[in-house]
């Protein structure tokens, strides 16, 4: 059995498509907990703005699962921290970008402050693969 969605009451839009309400795992697959990503690149840099910060920390996470050979397709959990609202509208754009049709449970907080205050979106993930 393959990773099952379940979404047993329409969505309203414009989300529809972009999430999961749940998605639940086979018995037996392996599971990989992908502590918060931010948008620093392995060289240092950190983007000025949110959707590159959103950019860096999604390559960031699929560095991770690459290591596990695992990739996008595999994440069945999805937390999102913003530092501010008016990144949510770029955070959508980002997320449909990179993760074209990959539809896990999401769940989009704000925050007061990530550690430190030049990041402005922190990301982690719940991957699953079928051995």
């Amino acid at each position: 059995m393959l990773v099952q969605r379940h979404d047993p009451i329409p969505v309203a839009q414009p989300f529809h498509g972009i999430f999961a309400h749940g998605v639940e795992a086979p018995a037996g697959a392996r599971t990989l907990f992908v502590s918060g990503q931010v948008g620093v690149a392995p060289g240092g840099a950190l983007a000025s703005d949110f959707e590159g910060q959103c950019r860096q920390a999604l390559v960031n996470l699929l560095a991770v699962l690459r290591s596990a050979d695992m990739d996008f397709r595999d994440i069945v959990r999805m937390s999102f921290f913003l530092t501010r609202r008016e990144d949510m509208a770029a955070l959508v754009t980002v997320r449909k970008e990179l993760l074209d049709g990959v539809r896990p449970a999401i769940t989009t907080v704000f925050v007061a402050g990530l550690v430190s205050p030049d990041w402005l979106v922190e990301v982690e993930a719940t991957a699953c693969a079928v051995p």
